[in-house]
């Protein structure tokens, strides 16, 4: 028979679990609220900004805060017109998160790319992101304006290697159902160039996405060990999965990516 006393304790204790859950709770979500990283990228601030040339050739490059469609946003232009012609890939601009070591988890930040004015025909606007980033930190130069590599060793951005996934922003509603095909993309620097995983594996790094030119586009990507699926403008379902992410299960540094002759913009990144 239980005695009143008995009960007594039982409800106490009932009490106790009660109040304190709340607590347990709010302490959990303080927890969590420490491991979110946001930037509005309204500046400069908190943001290493390097460049990439797999040739001698000079890469010219820019970074800067400016007023697109509405809202403040990072601006950033890879331009190869000192590169020599030939070669699938150009000149590459990185503006890398600092403080931040990221392994699995959630990357959001909206985004346009466009070809940047003046290149030439093949020009889509890559724009992207880059993460798990590897390597020597100092190796490139970093400036807030306009900047450009130089033919000496300490420019070269070598002992690099990180995973990238990205849009070709004109591809998404061509008239060329190739070309729509060809609209995200996953490569791996420096071993996996988009071009090599085309050629040894068509059509398994990358797809079609409908994306709007010059619009503002939510791009979500989700890491888990070797596995990344890449989300576009709040869909349920991915529209790129990359099952065997070449570096394997690592981590590193986070960066926006705009690729060769591309104007970018980046807004509101969210690193969880």
């Amino acid at each position: 028979m239980i005695t009143q006393k008995a009960v007594s304790k039982i409800l106490c204790a009932a009490f106790v679990v009660f109040i304190g859950s709340p607590i347990l709770s709010a302490a959990n979500a303080q927890e969590a609220a420490k491991s979110i990283r946001s930037l509005p990228l309204d500046s400069l601030d908190s943001l290493d900004i390097r460049f990439i040339s797999e040739k001698t050739e000079a890469v010219k490059a820019k970074a800067d805060i400016v007023t697109y469609s509405g809202r403040r946003a990072l601006h950033m232009i890879t331009d190869d017109s000192t590169l020599a012609a030939g070669g699938p890939s150009g000149g590459e601009t990185l503006a890398i998160v600092n403080g931040v070591d990221f392994a699995d988890g959630t990357i959001e930040v909206d985004l346009v790319g466009m070809p940047r004015q003046g290149s030439n025909s093949q020009s889509r606007g890559f724009i992207g992101i880059a993460f798990r980033i590897q390597g020597d930190s100092n190796t490139a130069k970093s400036e807030n304006a306009e900047f450009e590599n130089d033919k000496s060793e300490d420019a070269k951005f070598e002992n690099v290697k990180f995973e990238n996934v990205y849009l070709r922003f004109t591809n998404g509603r061509s008239d060329d159902q190739l070309r729509r095909n060809h609209s995200t993309q996953y490569s791996s620097f420096p071993d996996y160039p988009w071009s090599r995983l085309r050629q040894e594996n068509p059509g398994v790094y990358e797809s079609y996405v409908d994306i709007e030119e010059k619009a503002w586009t939510k791009l979500k990507v989700v890491v888990s060990g070797t596995k990344a699926r890449l989300y576009v403008n709040n869909v349920a379902q991915p529209c790129l999965i990359v099952n065997d992410l070449k570096l394997g299960e690592s981590h590193g540094r986070v960066a926006l990516w705009a690729g060769s002759d591309t104007e970018a913009y980046f807004s509101n990144l969210r690193i969880k």
